[in-house]
């Protein structure tokens, strides 16, 4: 058991913490952890990632909203039905009847703005942004209509004596929570990247109105049924916290505590139901009729009671009792990170302790190689521990998911492990959710597949949205700081300032060809000669630490090297990070030089599935096959001899590929030729693997 653990496990024995009370706050941080503040403002300029995000914030962040609008498709009546910004036009006017797209949409729209209004602040776009103002604008008539600033378009269109499941309604399948909690979210983010205040007090609003309804008696016990409303509800709390100023220029009432006692109410109350119904044995079609019928209601229940919602929505029992990940992917992942976010807050045990043990399950058992998550295509859930079929589901939301989840366990503990599995998600199942193209996606990324299914658009599109979040938020993650402690979690061009205790400012640069190459070069400026110590992330793959919990082994052996002004260090490492604690002046240069050397990745013993299979990585990129490259790609096997890995500047917009010897099921010699996972799909030609017989 490692010391935090140990640490948060005494609290709870000494009683520090014996019960989880809405409102209690009480408690402290153990004295090791070291909470870590984001390095906000930070600007990319970076040679792999600013072509990407010149791709993704116009061509990308166009096609999402076009395709939203139906003008992807030929004819004007099937745009016009597909159209799904007119659901709100339909609300404003007190229409009824006709809903585009499914009910959850509304929350893809808010997703969509989120993601697409951070990039418009890095990178400025006014077309752009006023075409994101005329949505607001729609949404914000549209929750006009209603005096209690209730929205969700489905449920007002087609069920409007349904609201969150009220009167025989189905809240699992209307999403009347979820879509409010992203628009919070959407109005919060809006606004930092903008400075514009219409959506936050939209946002605002219906925060209020939530507040005022939900919550402990003789509030209703209404809880999301799809998790993400939680962090977005923590996210306004810190907004108007940070930015007392702002509550004067709302022309809304703002309570800031209230939101995060939600927040809280929404985490806390998660098991808290009838019992009923069995999701599991009855079925989903019998348990939803159970629902619909209101028989949560009969017999004794108080005005309270409410059906549960399952394991599929993390509501079978209290989430304090959980002690592995389960059920739909998304959701999972996406409480974790609510729960994590309060645990920031709060410091309370039973918060840190859950988020501890949830992403130990998740990573240490449940992880793919690619850091993606959710084996099963049924639910879109976790299997069970150690159940990594190389055919497995992986939706790409649910590795956005995790990977929040890593980048908040990383600022709660100040523990670089999490930024290695944030990596390992960021450059490899997240990345290979928008093609090269920019205008195709993929739903699901099993490692193993006979075509890896890219399309222009999807009955469900929540991948695209989910996609443009986690990558329009990336500047915010490369570095963060702690009194006297400046972090650089991860390897991007950029350029930054650091604010540090007393006052001290350190201006970073860094630059790099990661993650084609191993070389780091950082110049630090502080304002005046001064001390502090900078933490350098030192992966656990170039460390010979695979996984932090040894789910996945592999063989790389070469160092790596650290000089400041060009003289050698030996950095203590601590938590991850080499600390390099001197005085510094102006222009004093950092090189951190990681060893890019391809290695095999071995799963596992306990991992059945992968027996005999090797996968490929360079730093930290995962490579496949792809048979377009490779003739009789499902008889050949990986020799062990040695790889070479070399750039393609004219393959796939500029790749390293990784070769080497390769045999055939008829013991005949050949070589194989490796791309990256995220580049797959991106030529003619089917079938691809991560993993491969070694021979």
């Amino acid at each position: 058991m490692d010391m935090k653990k140990h640490l948060i496990l005494l609290a709870l024995g000494l009683g520090l913490f014996s019960n989880v009370v809405l409102g209690q706050t009480n408690g402290t941080v153990p004295k090791h952890l070291t909470q870590l503040k984001q390095v906000q403002n930070t600007v990319i300029n970076d040679p792999f990632w600013n072509r990407k995000f010149a791709l993704w914030s116009t061509t990308t962040a166009t096609d999402v909203l076009d395709k939203f609008e139906g003008k992807h498709l030929k004819s004007p009546e099937e745009q016009k039905k597909n159209n799904v910004l007119e659901n709100f036009d339909k609300v404003a006017a007190g229409k009824k009847g006709q809903h585009a797209g499914l009910p959850w949409f509304d929350g893809l729209i808010y997703e969509s703005i989120r993601g697409i209004g951070d990039l418009v602040g890095q990178y400025p776009n006014p077309a752009l942004q006023a075409r994101l103002d005329n949505i607001i604008d729609r949404i914000d008539a549209a929750q006009q209509a209603d005096p209690n600033a209730y929205l969700n378009t489905y449920t007002d269109l087609m069920e409007p004596g349904h609201r969150w499941g009220d009167n025989g309604g189905f809240l699992r399948y209307q999403h009347d929570v979820y879509n409010a909690g992203m628009l919070v979210e959407a109005g919060v983010h809006y606004y930092k990247a903008t400075g514009k205040t219409k959506l936050l007090g939209v946002a605002t609003r219906y925060a209020n109105y939530m507040s005022g309804l939900m919550g402990a008696p003789p509030k209703r016990n209404i809880v999301p049924a799809h998790a993400g409303p939680e962090e977005a509800l923590i996210k306004l709390y810190w907004l108007y916290k940070e930015e007392p100023a702002l509550k004067q220029k709302m022309n809304v009432p703002v309570n800031e505590q209230a939101y995060f006692d939600l927040a809280r109410f929404w985490i806390e109350n998660r098991g808290n139901h009838v019992g009923y119904p069995l999701w599991l044995s009855w079925g989903n079609d019998k348990s939803e009729a159970w629902i619909k019928a209101q028989k949560y209601k009969e017999g004794n229940a108080g005005a309270t009671a409410r059906p549960t919602w399952g394991d599929y929505a993390q509501d079978s029992i209290s989430v304090f009792k959980q002690k592995t990940i389960e059920g739909h992917a998304v959701r999972a992942t996406l409480l974790a990170s609510g729960i994590t976010a309060a645990a920031l807050e709060t410091h309370e045990a039973p918060y840190m302790l859950t988020a501890d043990l949830l992403w130990d399950n998740m990573t240490g058992q449940r992880m793919f190689v690619t850091g993606g998550v959710g084996a099963i295509h049924d639910d879109e859930k976790f299997g069970a521990d150690y159940f990594l079929p190389t055919d497995a589901y992986l939706e790409t939301c649910a590795a956005v998911g995790a990977g929040f989840f890593s980048q908040r366990m990383n600022e709660l503990t100040g523990n670089a492990k999490y930024m290695d599995e944030f990596e390992r998600v960021l450059y490899n199942n997240v990345l290979t959710g928008v093609s090269l193209s920019g205008k195709q996606y993929t739903y699901q990324n099993p490692l193993n597949a006979h075509k890896h299914s890219r399309w222009e658009w999807h009955s469900c599109p929540c991948c695209p949205p989910m996609f443009l979040k986690m990558v329009s938020s990336l500047p915010d993650f490369i570095y963060s700081s702690a009194k006297d402690r400046v972090y650089v979690n991860l390897f991007i061009g950029s350029n930054a300032m650091v604010q540090l205790a007393d006052n001290k400012q350190i201006k970073i640069e860094q630059k790099t060809e990661y993650p084609w190459k191993g070389n780091i070069n950082l110049v630090l400026n502080p304002d005046n000669e001064t001390e502090f110590s900078l933490m350098l992330r030192i992966p656990g793959w170039a460390r010979g630490k695979e996984n932090p919990m040894d789910l996945y082994r592999s063989d790389l052996a070469a160092p790596f090297t650290i000089r400041v002004n060009g003289k050698p260090v030996k950095a203590t490492l601590e938590d991850g990070y080499a600390v390099i604690n001197r005085k510094w002046k102006k222009a004093d240069q950092v090189m951190l030089e990681l060893p890019m050397k391809p290695r095999m990745i071995t799963a596992n013993e306990q991992v059945k599935d992968l027996k005999g299979m090797v996968a490929l990585a360079s730093g930290p990129v995962i490579y496949c096959l792809e048979a377009v490259d490779n003739a009789g790609l499902d008889s050949l096997g990986i020799a062990a001899a040695p790889m070479k890995l070399e750039f393609r500047k004219d393959l796939l917009n500029g790749v390293n590929i990784v070769s080497g010897s390769a045999v055939a099921k008829d013991g005949k010699k050949s070589s194989f030729q490796a791309v990256p996972y995220y580049a797959s799909g991106n030529r003619e030609g089917a079938g691809y693997k991560v993993w491969v017989p070694k021979k």
